[in-house]
């Protein structure tokens, strides 16, 4: 046994000595500062820290080091870099939806004023507002759970919130049960991401149409086709770091059937909207509604036979896109007869200091183009 402990012990001391003599030979030809011309570069740190990013870059074993760690966290304790919960079937969620956050009470409290504010700004403009509440990962797929559990402000969230929009007088259609049944045919969330898959934007964006009643138009206005299968790196998938040397343990990449919602032929299209008519609709939103991979506008342009303008934005949260939706809506041509704004229930527990917001005038009222979101950036 012990010359078992010297033999590992020395071969560990062999593998980091190497590591050191190799790391030392590639941090030998740092030149420095790019103009720096005396010493107060190094006073104030600034040759400290330009020298820890050059060994970074070239330390051999960092990336190494980096992959065997998270290979070990994920293999023996089923467990990633925070911002992900490892769950069973290859299945990862976002620890957002885990958490207990400070002021969670009063967050929900001060959101669900805002909401209501802001059906009552849309009101005296002439619009109607309706809540596509987006339900939480770990409530429509809670069979591929670990053993950690949701907090409990996260259990009964989802019913809080529509009973709260529901006093308020604002139409918010039940997706937790809808996408819940959805995916009896097929998979409202994706694997490995935060997001809902197309089929489960559809199956949303349906919810929202069954709310409003019978559509306007006469059918087959619109209608969606698949443009493209690809491959799928979901967001959560950064959370465990470890490519390249470990990438088989990494979860089976997944499928996403990109879809594309387009009008009927031109003349049965024009015909059906009329000379000059401005889309009466308006979705306003995060990357759940600005990522054309999960075609949410199309799926709610054909559920509604309706044009759809896209408002929404990826990396903002529900609230600032609508607050700058709010801020600059005077410049539209007209108000829209219906605005859909789509939030992520995980959002409303998130304490938010929103009241120094101003228009940005980056994004002041332009609708998405559609280019593709960065995704996990909601």
């Amino acid at each position: 046994m012990r010359a078992l402990t010297i033999l590992q012990s020395s071969l560990f001391a062999t593998f980091v000595l190497g590591m050191a003599a190799v790391a030392l030979a590639r941090a030998v030809p740092y030149e420095g500062i790019d103009g720096a011309s005396g010493e107060a570069e190094w006073l104030d740190g600034r040759a400290a820290r330009a020298f820890e990013g050059h060994y970074d870059e070239r330390f051999p074993g960092k990336t190494l080091g980096t992959n065997l760690w998270a290979a070990i966290d994920y293999v023996v304790f089923d467990e990633g870099r925070p911002g992900v919960v490892v769950g069973a079937n290859g299945w990862l969620y976002t620890d957002e939806e885990f958490k207990t956050y400070p002021g969670a009470e009063a967050a929900i409290t001060s959101h669900l004023a805002l909401i209501a504010t802001v059906r009552d700004e849309l009101k005296r403009q002439g619009s109607e507002l309706v809540i596509a509440l987006v339900p939480s990962k770990a409530r429509v797929y809670p069979e591929h759970l670990p053993e950690r559990r949701p907090a409990a402000i996260h259990e009964s969230l989802y019913g809080r919130l529509r009973q709260g929009l529901r006093d308020a007088g604002i139409a918010a259609p039940d997706l937790a049960v809808t996408m819940a049944r959805c995916k009896r045919a097929a998979e409202t969330y994706l694997r490995t991401d935060t997001h809902w898959t197309p089929a489960g934007a559809r199956c949303a964006a349906q919810a929202v149409a069954a709310t409003l009643g019978s559509p306007r138009k006469p059918p087959f206005t619109f209608y969606t086709h698949t443009a493209s299968v690809e491959t799928h790196s979901g967001d959560l998938l950064r959370f465990l770091p470890l490519e390249p040397y470990f990438a088989s343990l990494l979860p089976e990449r997944e499928s996403v059937e990109v879809r594309k919602t387009e009008r009927a032929a031109a003349g049965q299209a024009e015909s059906l909207l009329g000379d000059g008519e401005l889309p009466q609709v308006v979705l306003v939103g995060t990357s759940y509604s600005a990522d054309p991979k999960w075609n949410f506008t199309g799926a709610l342009q054909e559920s509604l036979q309706e044009d759809v303008v896209n408002y929404a934005s990826v990396g903002k949260g529900p609230f600032v896109p609508m607050l700058d939706y709010l801020l600059n809506s005077a410049a539209l041509p007209a108000a829209p007869r219906l605005v859909v704004w789509e939030i992520p229930e995980r959002y409303l527990p998130l304490a938010q200091d929103l009241s120094a917001r101003r228009p940005d005038s980056a994004a002041v009222c332009t609708p998405n183009p559609g280019k593709a979101a960065s995704t996990g950036d909601i």
